[in-house]
């Protein structure tokens, strides 16, 4: 869907009242569903090899095997590959720190990214994907109609959210709920229209693993 912030309405003859209809095709409110997502699942908002802001969903599957990742979706995009491959570095390297009883090496992987706006592979997905692989390997979901923003470096530096309101923006029209931020977006809070900031239930992270804590919803 190009065009995905479309609203169609029509006029009631007898009250004159406009009233607005969501069709199929258009998606909206319900690409975030309402009901709990799947251990490995999340969403996150990020701009596309389009050039275009997009929802994005990341599905993990976690299996028994060697510590192994492979990944789906990603069309040809190098740059989102390697980000996903960045992530799950960072993941086999720092899993202990999120839960001792869990070991990558003991796991396969397999993340697939959908395109929920079709605005191509994105390569704002470091910081999600680490997220997505402990959620899954942990076997526990992330908060409900959870967007989770901001990105990360290949040693863990957090990445300011780019455009960030217009990636709220998004995120509402989509369905969120709730909102993670990086701490280093703050300084931006600012530059949100109040009434859009306060449709969330906004939690603020300041690293990687405190990412992975407050998106499963624990202190």
């Amino acid at each position: 869907m190009e065009f995905y912030d479309v609203h169609f309405s029509y006029i009631d003859q007898e009250s004159r009242e406009e009233r607005f209809v969501g069709v199929p095709e258009q998606g909206g409110g319900h690409l975030i569903p309402e009901s709990s997502l799947k251990p490995g699942v999340l969403h996150t908002v990020a701009i596309g090899s389009s050039g275009h802001l997009g929802l994005y969903r990341l599905e993990t599957q976690t299996t028994a095997g060697n510590g192994k990742l492979s990944t789906s979706g990603l069309g040809s995009s190098a740059a989102a590959k390697e980000a996903l491959r960045v992530a799950f570095d960072y993941f086999k390297a720092n899993v202990s720190r999120v839960s001792t009883s869990v070991k990558a090496g003991d796991h396969d992987f397999h993340l697939h990214s959908v395109e929920m706006h079709n605005t191509g592979p994105t390569r704002t997905m470091t910081l999600a994907g680490f997220v997505a692989f402990c959620s899954g390997i942990l076997g526990k979901p992330v908060e409900g109609q959870l967007v989770v923003l901001g990105d990360m470096s290949l040693g863990g530096s957090i990445i300011p959210v780019e455009n960030l309101a217009e990636c709220l923006q998004v995120a509402f029209d989509s369905g969120a709920k709730r909102i993670l931020l990086p701490m280093a977006s703050v300084g931006d809070i600012q530059t949100i229209p109040g009434e859009l900031f306060a449709k969330f239930q906004t939690s603020f992270y300041s690293d990687p693993v405190d990412a992975v804590f407050k998106a499963l919803g624990a202190n």
